[in-house]
């Protein structure tokens, strides 16, 4: 049962229990002391409140992303696009980050350290349950601005700056995040989200 309905027969039980408890009080004094228990039918009413514990939904899962990162940006692309930056084998996903969204999804979180500057690049593949991918779109589009030079539609493309610069991308079911201080504006990372367009199976 909705939990509107369960919070309006909760309200009717009560407000029954309690006209029942005034008009016991007003007739009290009259009452036989060989009243019927069956005086106490409105009580019994009571018992029939189905349980307050909601049914768990089900929860849609995503589909896991089985690239590698090599298979998502190869090595002669990574050289191509800047031959300092190499594998950062210490990576993680920060917590509360879109990239951690990713893991969580089972989609692919990859990073790359330039030995030279120290910047580092973030790319994570995921794909997102069915449900979420319009609300993910909703906040690329609140959050960011619409970068167009990323793909033609239907895919969509956001960039972001900040102490950061931050790619968002959707191509059908797959949610491309990227993340780097190398990013000052959206062409720094259009070879790169290039490669990736190209390297995603159809989907």
């Amino acid at each position: 049962m909705p939990y509107s309905a369960r919070s309006a027969l909760r309200a009717v039980v009560v407000a029954a229990t309690l006209t029942g408890a005034l008009a016991l009080a007003g007739c009290a004094p009259t009452a036989s002391p060989s009243a019927s228990p069956t005086a106490t039918t409105g009580g019994g009413a009571a018992t029939t409140k189905p349980s307050a514990t909601p049914t768990p939904t089900p929860t849609e899962p995503a589909t896991p992303v089985t690239l590698t990162c090599d298979q998502i940006v190869t090595a002669d692309q990574l050289y191509a696009y800047n031959p300092n930056f190499g594998p950062n084998p210490d990576y993680k996903p920060k917590d509360g980050s879109l990239e951690k969204k990713v893991a969580d999804w089972q989609g692919a979180t990859c990073s790359w350290l330039n030995q030279t500057s120290g910047d580092v690049i973030q790319i994570a593949v995921a794909q997102p349950p069915a449900s979420q991918l319009d609300a993910l779109k909703n906040a690329a589009i609140t959050d960011a601005q619409p970068v167009p030079t990323y793909g033609a539609p239907p895919i969509e493309g956001y960039f972001k700056t900040g102490d950061s610069g931050q790619v968002q991308i959707f191509r059908g079911a797959f949610w491309i995040v990227a993340e780097s201080t190398a990013f000052f504006e959206p062409g720094d990372a259009a070879p790169l989200m290039e490669n990736v367009l190209g390297n995603l199976p159809a989907g």
